[in-house]
């Protein structure tokens, strides 16, 4: 649950380093950006923001925000924004580029707020991920091989589209590195050449 909760912690300082926003308004954005697959409730989100509140690093906006839907007649929602603790914070976990990073919790929520981290840092998490999804690849394959005799169809198709899977994405970031590397190489040259 704390992996979890330092996931949401990440995403929400991220978002509210764009606007201020009230609680309705994350928790669409923060389901755009963690993706549909991993909905967020009320029941993770206000917590997290009460701790994050507690901490420091996000402060109420002036008064609620009267244009917030209302949902069962509950008063206006409060508008949170991001303090300058907050700031540093979210500054301290775009430039965490070590193996939690890596990780299927934390690696879509870096992803996502690539563009607002250093190019260096980008490419130390893409290897990152690489380097961990071919182990895992690696791992599959020989589960896999061992095990293909003992498996019913339909636990083989399961354990073939889980390899395939990952095959696909440790294509799609070495695609993502090639077009770092390149991006890197282009800024390193005088402008003459560029």
């Amino acid at each position: 649950m704390a992996k979890r909760s330092g996931v949401l912690e990440f995403a929400v300082l991220g978002l509210l380093q764009d606007t201020p926003m009230h609680g309705y308004e994350l928790r669409k954005r923060l389901n755009g950006v963690l993706g549909t697959f991993r909905a967020i409730s009320y029941g993770s989100l206000y917590p997290c923001l009460k701790d994050l509140l507690a901490k420091g690093y996000i402060e109420e906006a002036g008064p609620p925000d009267a244009t917030a839907p209302v949902l069962s007649g509950r008063r206006a929602k409060v508008v949170y924004c991001l303090t300058a603790d907050g700031k540093e914070r979210l500054a301290e976990l775009l430039d965490d580029a070590g193996p939690q990073a890596w990780e299927d919790e934390r690696f879509g929520v870096h992803l996502a707020f690539f563009g607002r981290t250093k190019s260096e840092v980008r490419m130390r998490i893409l290897q990152g991920r690489s380097s961990r999804l071919e182990e895992r690849l690696a791992n599959l394959r020989a589960a896999l091989g061992r095990n293909r005799e003992r498996l019913d169809s339909y636990t083989l198709e399961l354990q073939q589209h889980g390899l395939d899977s990952v095959e696909r994405e440790v294509v799609w970031l070495h695609e993502l590195i090639q077009h770092e590397s390149e991006e890197t190489a282009d800024r390193g040259k005088p402008a003459s050449q560029n």
